[in-house]
């Protein structure tokens, strides 16, 4: 069993987002570590990226943030290395398509898998183009997580065919971002899933609060929360760290109640 499965294996996993440098890396490496202490049982890590099309205002102005503070993508691999060090909490590299192959596909992903990245995750990347990255990430060991939309609809069985560690459902459409309802059939959703394949199912886009959190984690094998923990380290910058494994501790009790 791969780390990122072992994640689903002990319960409903609470699987908290931050945007990587956000106000700066020697932050990003206190949060993390202290994130998995909190109860947090897998960490999305964002790249910071100029450009971020499904990310609403919260996370671009953190984005914009982390650039200020001269975060590179070889700085983000050394600061992970770092961060290895303190826990073996497994990491998700949340970025966008473009990046790695400026970058160079094969070397950001042997990079990433060398750093101690566990899974990646590319919001824009088609499924049916998964095998630009695939076969670098099974040569290094990188799990390539596949993303549904309530759009998926007749894809969904295909994309869970072929998906490994967990799928991300997305669970409204439009931009990352806090909502105050989710309408879409999560129930569904995960249903059409499972009848293809035994693998976890994850949800995120717009879940904030306990409530939500309790509420989808009724469907789901674990939640994802983004918007709202990179809204708390905006609010509290170089402080972040103590609010934001407070409210990782709520979310996960609320999960796990």
């Amino acid at each position: 069993m791969s780390r990122v499965s072992e994640v689903f294996s002990k319960g409903k996993a609470f699987i908290p987002f931050i945007t990587a440098g956000d106000p700066d890396l020697s932050i990003t490496e206190e949060l993390v570590p202290a994130m998995a202490q909190a109860g947090a049982d897998l960490i999305e890590l964002g790249i910071p990226f100029s450009d971020p099309i499904a990310e609403g205002i919260v996370i671009q102005e953190a984005d914009m943030r982390a650039l200020a503070s001269g975060v590179t993508t070889d700085k983000l691999f050394d600061s992970v290395k770092r961060i290895r060090q303190k826990t073996d909490v497994p990491l998700a590299f949340m970025t966008y398509i473009n990046p790695v192959f400026v970058y160079g596909s094969e070397r950001f992903i042997k990079n990433a898998a060398e750093s101690g990245i566990d899974a990646l995750i590319v919001p824009d990347m088609p499924f049916e183009e998964r095998e630009e990255l695939l076969p670098f990430c099974r040569k290094y060991g990188v799990e390539l997580i596949s993303l549904i939309a309530p759009t998926s609809k007749e894809r969904i069985q295909a994309i869970a065919s072929a998906s490994e560690g967990f799928i991300y459902c997305v669970s409204s459409m439009g931009v990352t971002g806090v909502r105050t309802e989710i309408n879409t059939d999560i129930r569904e959703m995960v249903a059409l899933v499972k009848e293809t394949k035994d693998i976890p199912c994850a949800i995120g886009f717009g879940i904030s609060t306990p409530d939500q959190a309790r509420e989808m984690s009724k469907y789901a094998d674990g939640v994802i929360v983004g918007s709202a923990i990179v809204k708390i380290a905006a609010k509290y910058g170089k402080d972040c760290v103590v609010p934001v494994c407070d409210y990782v501790r709520e979310m996960k009790a609320a999960i796990t109640g």
